[in-house]
């Protein structure tokens, strides 16, 4: 039977310091608690799907099992996460972003490339199969930490103080990309002027004219309130979020063979959970916001254009890191 809790306190400095003692052994054969992470509150898609996981592994094991999930920043941000799991202390499992990774593991970011995927259903497909797998050995190998599923579902588009349709409006249209150098290239081939900008100065840069958008989920321009300087939402649906769920390989080497069976078939089962629950909720965010007229939702129009610049600047970058092949079998698929 599992025995599952989340601890909502937000501790910081010191108090994330004091738990990495006591959570070194955390997965130890002995006590079998496994220690989550969230930087989210129990209603965000992550943490609900990192709640489904724990109830697939009781599902699945015949055993006992603690799940500690500790939310909303209590164990730091993602990139903490990241060291934690790669030492086997303090997180034992959670859901990130590909970029956070590629400290250790240089070529996952292509999982966020721009324009990667086609649509929701190439999408669906590639994380529905065992085409990334070059991708999870390198992170394995690299940084010790194991991917167990997919999760995701948060669609991209461009948030801007004016209308853009078409090419010809996207020409000059300066704008605040991630910092990663692909997501720069990528919007510079499609003729647009993207700088990279802190995200918490983005809503001021708008307002001042630095910038006259950028791009992003629909969650994240409802909760910060994007559309009050960035009224006009265009659908290049230019990236469909790819996030991981992960566990410490040095955790899961302590797990038991049954467990570490329930972990994986779990992992995948909760990708599912999770995907769909990501993408309906992503969804229903966009509607809100156009029903409330706070967005006006405009179709960009021959998107298959964008698809056919952005080739050479995704060749080059997969050619960079190695992943020539791995490129081609995802759009072949």
């Amino acid at each position: 039977m599992t025995t599952f809790n989340t601890a909502k306190t937000f501790f910081t400095g010191a108090g994330v310091a004091g738990l990495l003692t006591a959570a070194a052994s955390a997965a130890s054969a002995q006590d079998m608690t496994l220690r989550g992470a969230s930087m989210f509150d129990e209603d965000h898609a992550f943490t609900k799907t990192m709640v489904r996981f724990a109830e697939l592994v009781d599902e699945k094991y015949d055993g006992d099992v603690t799940f500690d999930l500790r939310l909303n920043g209590e164990l730091g941000v993602e990139a903490d996460y990241v060291t934690f799991l790669q030492q086997g202390v303090a997180v034992d499992y959670t859901i990130m972003a590909p970029s956070n990774m590629a400290t250790f593991a240089p070529s996952i970011p292509l999982m966020d490339m721009p324009f990667l995927f086609r649509d929701q259903a190439h999408w669906e497909a590639v994380l529905s199969s065992d085409v990334l797998a070059p991708l999870e050995a390198e992170l394995l190998e690299k940084a010790d930490i194991m991917v167990v599923g997919y999760t995701g579902g948060g669609v991209r588009n461009i948030i801007s103080n004016a209308p853009i349709a078409n090419l010809e409006e996207l020409n000059g249209f300066k704008m605040r990309v991630m910092g990663a150098p692909i997501q720069a290239q990528i919007f510079s081939a499609l003729t647009a002027a993207p700088s990279a900008i802190a995200y918490n100065e983005v809503y001021n840069a708008i307002q001042t004219g630095v910038i006259a958008g950028f791009e992003n989920e629909a969650a994240s321009i409802q909760n910060l309130k994007f559309y009050e300087v960035a009224p006009y939402l265009t659908l290049t649906r230019h990236a469909i979020t790819v996030r991981p769920i992960v566990m410490s390989g040095k955790t899961f080497r302590k797990l038991p063979e049954d467990l570490q069976a329930a972990v994986l078939a779990a992992g995948e089962e909760a990708g599912t959970f999770g995907r769909e629950l990501e993408s309906r909720e992503d969804a229903q965010k966009l509607q809100e916001m156009a029903d409330a007229e706070q967005l006006t939702v405009l179709e960009f129009e021959g998107r298959e254009q964008l698809l056919d610049m952005v080739v050479p600047v995704q060749d080059s970058y997969a050619e960079s890191l190695g992943a020539v092949e791995l490129l081609t079998a995802i759009r072949d698929m």
